[in-house]
C-alpha cells in the first residue's frame, strides 16, 4: 500500500548529522526507517539550572561515537530497522499550551506514517504533547515515568504547563502513571499520590529496600505503555548534566534490567528522553543517554523485528 508522506517529513538530517551517523544513507531515510528520532528543544520553565534546550542536539551529536554493534543484544540494531532523524521542531516562540499543541500535531503525523517515535526533549513539559498523540492511537495506555521528581504540582511559578506539573496534566486526562525512582516532591504531590487510584509511585527509598520492585511496578502497567525518562531519574554519578540533580538515583544496570523486562512483557508504544542540560568540559551525560536510546530501540525490536 502506498503511504503518503508530507514533504516536511520527507526531509531528515543526512546520515553524517543524524543519530548514530550511520554510513548507509538508506538506513537513515524517513521512507525506509521504522524508527524516527524527533527533537523537541523546548525550554520555557526551567526552574534551577538552565540549558536543556541544548540537550537534544548534544545527544544526537554524542551518538556519533556510540558503537553500532550492541554487545548485549549481539547485533547492529540500526541495520534491522533503520533510524531516521528529523530536524529540531521550530517552536516559533510558541509556549505553554501552544507549544504542547505543536508537539502533539508533529507527533501525530509521525504515528500516522507508521513510525515508532523516539523523542528527545529539553524540559519535561514536552512529554504531554507526546503522550496526547500516542493516546489517540493506543487504547488504555499507561505512562511509565523514570524521574527524580513526581512532577505533580498543580502549577509551578503560576504556570500549569511547568515542567514540574507535566504529570499532573497527564493525570488530568485520566492516563495512569507508574513512577520510578521518585525522591523529591512537595506535600501537595504526596497528597495527590495518596488520594489517586491512577498514580503508582515507587520511591527511591522503596526500591532500595525491595527485591520485588520491578515485578510490582510492571504489574501496575497496562498492555500499552508510553515511557518517559527524565535524565535526573538516574543517579548524578551516572548522568550529572541535569537541571535539578538529586542523590540516591537509579543506576545503569538496574535501570536497563527493569526496562528490558518492560519491553519484553508490555507493548512500549513510544518513548522520550528529556532534561539533559549539557555541561562544559564533559560529554558523559549526553553520550550515556545516546547509548540508552540506542539500547531501548534494540529492546523494542526484540518483540517486533
Amino acid at each position: 500500500m502506498f503511504l503518503f508522506l508530507s514533504p516536511y517529513y520527507m526531509k531528515t538530517l543526512n546520515n553524517e548529522e543524524a543519530f548514530l551517523a550511520v554510513p548507509e544513507p538508506e538506513l537513515c531515510s524517513y521512507e525506509k526507517s521504522k524508527f524516527v528520532i524527533q527533537q523537541a528543544p523546548y525550554e520555557h520553565t526551567s526552574s534551577y539550572l538552565q540549558g536543556s534546550a541544548k540537550g537534544p542536539a548534544a545527544i544526537v551529536s554524542a551518538s556519533h561515537f556510540v558503537e553500532f554493534y550492541d554487545e548485549e543484544l549481539d547485533k547492529e540494531t540500526y541495520k534491522q530497522c533503520g533510524i531516521a532523524t528529523l530536524p529540531p521542531i521550530d517552536f516559533k516562540n510558541k509556549v505553554d499550551a501552544d507549544a504542547i499543541a505543536l508537539i502533539e500535531s508533529e507527533t501525530d503525523k509521525l504515528i500516522k506514517d507508521g513510525k515508532y517515535v523516539v523523542s528527545i526533549g529539553a524540559e519535561h513539559t514536552v512529554t504531554l504533547g507526546f503522550v496526547k498523540a500516542h493516546a489517540k492511537k493506543y487504547k488504555n495506555p499507561t505512562v511509565l515515568q523514570i524521574d527524580a521528581h513526581s512532577d505533580l504540582r498543580s502549577s509551578y511559578h503560576d504556570n500549569i504547563y511547568s515542567h514540574a506539573s507535566v504529570m499532573a496534566r497527564i493525570h488530568d486526562i485520566k492516563i495512569p502513571l507508574v513512577q520510578i525512582g521518585i525522591r523529591a516532591q512537595c506535600k501537595e504531590e504526596s497528597d495527590l499520590i495518596k488520594s489517586s487510584d491512577n498514580i503508582h509511585t515507587f520511591y527511591a527509598h522503596h526500591i532500595r529496600k525491595s527485591k520485588r520492585w520491578m515485578e510490582e511496578a510492571i504489574a501496575k502497567l497496562s498492555d500499552n505503555v508510553y515511557l518517559t525518562i527524565d535524565a535526573d531519574g538516574f543517579d548524578p554519578s551516572v548522568i550529572p548534566a541535569v537541571g535539578t540533580a538529586e542523590p540516591n538515583g537509579l543506576f545503569w544496570v538496574e535501570t536497563l534490567n527493569f526496562l528490558k523486562q518492560v519491553f519484553e512483557k508490555k507493548n512500549v508504544v513510544g518513548f522520550d528522553v528529556v532534561e539533559c542540560a549539557p555541561m562544559p568540559g564533559t560529554i558523559l551525560s549526553e553520550y550515556t543517554l545516546a547509548k540508552l536510546i540506542y539500547r531501548l530501540i534494540g529492546y523494542s525490536t526484540l518483540k517486533n523485528p
